[in-house]
């Protein structure tokens, strides 16, 4: 049986898809922008012909040659059930949708889901900026903003929701949050949430290259980079909602740190590729601001792997050896 895998990473503006051989090495890859309509169904064929370019980048024939296909997704993913549910950030995907039977009918290989930023975390922990430490904390600051938690080496996951730092609150009745609720992180710093505050903006006479700048590339959202563009650009409106959104993760990571006190912070996801290196300074002096301990702040390091961290994460999920049947037990019959 081969040893390459396939791994999907879903994300609210492009699905990244890979194929990693035993040695955890990119062999081929594929991106392709995330649906804004159509429901689940349409978000799954993209993931599908996604992750079938990816094969053929590898040199396969199709995906089914694969031994497996990992998938991270945002939302609530049961992985056991295979489905994933009240994923906020893509289009029309409240109920439980059968992801994994889906992505397996259309790929004819078996698929195993996780949490999108739980497995990048674990990616990182494993093969990134994560390995020297014990514990860490991933922030992945794209269209939400999404947490991961490694304690003692192994993932949290609490009751099924652990890590939801986008949804941690950090201005008691302050910005409308795409999930509905007031003063979560992600109303500051989610690119969602970003964008709407931005064109808000614009309707009321406030100028900005942004949405210029997004029809000139092409784009049908604000994307990670339409916003460098802008600011790159001298745009004071997108220089001050990134401001904003630099200020609300320090004090969201600073909040994780005094509960959790983890010894590393990694920053990931598509705002946080982009502009991690530029704000990493200043998110921290936020941070550390906030710490309860400040003589004792966490490492704080942008993601080594950038945005093969969640791909890299979902084919970790796929067995490296096949599982072996399991036997019915004495005196079982079928029916």
């Amino acid at each position: 049986m081969s040893s390459l895998r396939g791994g999907i990473d879903l994300g609210g503006t492009k699905i990244q898809a890979l194929v990693v051989d035993g040695e955890r090495t990119v062999r081929g890859r594929a991106r392709h922008p995330t649906p804004t309509t159509g429901g689940p169904e349409q978000v799954a064929e993209a993931m599908v012909a996604a992750q079938q370019e990816a094969a053929q980048d590898a040199g396969l024939s199709a995906a089914s040659e694969l031994r497996g296909v990992g998938a991270g997704c945002p939302g609530q993913v049961d992985a056991d059930a295979g489905t994933v549910e009240r994923a906020g950030n893509l289009p029309h995907w409240e109920a439980p949708f059968p992801l994994a039977e889906r992505l397996q009918r259309g790929l004819a290989a078996p698929v195993r889901l996780g949490n999108d930023v739980s497995v990048a975390t674990m990616a990182e922990f494993h093969l990134g900026g994560g390995a020297p430490y014990s514990s860490l904390l991933g922030v992945f600051w794209g269209t939400g903003v999404g947490g991961g938690i490694v304690l003692d080496g192994r993932l949290w996951e609490g009751r099924g929701s652990a890590g939801e730092i986008g949804h941690t609150v950090i201005k008691r009745g302050g910005a409308r949050c795409p999930c509905g609720r007031r003063g979560c992180l992600e109303a500051y710093a989610g690119r969602k949430a970003m964008e709407a505050r931005a064109r808000a903006k614009h309707e009321r006479g406030t100028k900005t290259e942004l949405f210029e700048i997004m029809r000139h590339r092409g784009r049908d959202r604000l994307t990670s980079g339409v916003w460098e563009r802008a600011v790159d650009g001298g745009d004071h409106l997108a220089h001050r909602l990134l401001e904003r959104a630099v200020r609300a993760l320090g004090t969201g990571i600073a909040s994780a740190i005094n509960l959790l006190d983890v010894e590393a912070v990694v920053l990931g996801g598509g705002l946080g590729v982009r502009f991690g290196a530029r704000y990493l300074q200043d998110i921290e002096r936020e941070m550390v601001r906030h710490l309860f301990h400040d003589s004792k702040p966490p490492k704080l390091f942008v993601t080594e792997l950038g945005d093969d961290g969640g791909g890299l994460g979902a084919a970790m999920l796929v067995p490296e050896h096949p599982q072996p049947a399991r036997a019915e037990p004495a005196g079982a019959t079928a029916g």
